[in-house]
């Protein structure tokens, strides 16, 4: 009787320090997107992936359409403890250095979302984000983009020469200057204010995010011209958390979360495909005029865009780094001249 109580007793010890070793995580994150636009209910669709691959071990609080503090906020809010993680857009964070435009949005760089994530996994590039990010008490946990965005306007966009005094929301950032460049008026907003400002008549226009993304914003019940295919803009959302939250997780917790955006950004880009397939079809039947551009006004676009990356790249070490290392990368996948 006694062996077996003392069996007894060192399975429930043993089981008792089993249960004590057992870490967990929790996490707030909080992102710009709707939760029901494409791209927030992938968001909602990783969260869930994330708790049921850890078996419970991290749960993610997620809040959306910037629910916490502004977009452009988000990023601080982490580093500060006020969130653990930002699942929103270094082109937010811009003002700190210019180097994070370049990690959210190579504008006249890539042309499709899988060749940004290759420079990411296989050009150095999440070298180069973390050694910004860490700078900043963050790190980079992984990239989401759909694909191209398209521009929205209430009224014809069909060419370089629509861009003329077409005043719409851009992010903050390179885009302005190059779109200024082409004589727009671009008008710097947080994402969240887009729809009341094309109702209302502030803005003639947006650039928000890709056709089918727009679709569920409900953009394109007040602006009824649109380009696609889209050229202009690729933005790649981020998640990224605070280093102390990052370094205070287990470290099979932090590939769950590498690996599952890995996921995220597949999902979102597939996803992308077909509901902008969908949209393309249901548009126009709601008389939503779709504007291909020339190819000599990509080129225009293109050229302006390119210039701007030097103007940048001056600006500052970090930013002159990942430009080069941007430039170096489109070289070796034959997407330079």
């Amino acid at each position: 009787m006694k062996i077996v109580s003392s069996l007894a007793a060192i399975g429930t010890a043993a089981l008792l320090a089993g249960t004590a070793a057992a870490q967990t995580t929790t996490l707030r994150v909080q992102t710009q997107q709707s939760p029901e636009s494409p791209a927030g209910q992938q968001a909602a669709q990783w969260v869930e992936k994330v708790e049921k691959m850890s078996g419970g071990d991290i749960s993610i609080e997620m809040f959306y359409s910037s629910a916490v503090v502004k977009s452009a906020e988000t990023f601080d809010a982490a580093a500060n403890g006020i969130l653990d993680c930002d699942m929103t857009n270094g082109s937010y964070q811009t003002g700190k250095n210019p180097a994070f435009q370049f990690v959210a949005d190579v504008m006249g760089g890539y042309d499709t979302p899988l060749q940004f994530l290759a420079w990411i996994q296989h050009g150095g590039g999440r070298e180069q984000i973390n050694e910004l990010y860490n700078a900043n008490g963050m790190e980079f946990v992984g990239a989401w983009l759909g694909g191209q965005e398209s521009l929205n306007s209430t009224k014809p966009l069909s060419g370089i020469s629509d861009l003329q005094n077409f005043k719409f929301r851009s992010p903050p950032g390179m885009e302005s200057e190059i779109f200024a460049a082409l004589g727009a008026k671009p008008v710097v907003m947080d994402f969240t204010e887009i729809f009341t400002a094309l109702e209302t008549g502030i803005i003639d226009g947006a650039d928000a995010s890709t056709l089918a993304n727009n679709v569920g914003l409900g953009i394109y019940d007040i602006a009824t011209h649109t380009t696609y295919p889209g050229f202009h803009s690729m933005s790649s959302d981020h998640l990224a958390c605070s280093t102390a939250t990052w370094e205070a997780m287990p470290e099979a917790h932090r590939e769950i979360l590498k690996v599952s955006m890995d996921s995220l950004a597949l999902g979102l880009m597939t996803q992308v495909i077909v509901d902008n397939g969908e949209a393309l079809d249901a548009l126009p039947e709601k008389g939503v005029t779709l504007h291909d551009w020339s190819a000599e006004d990509r080129a225009t676009f293109r050229k302006a865009a390119t210039d701007t990356w030097e103007v940048w790249a001056a600006k500052t070490p970090e930013a002159r780094a990942i430009v080069d290392s941007h430039l170096e990368f489109l070289e070796r996948i034959g997407l330079r001249d």
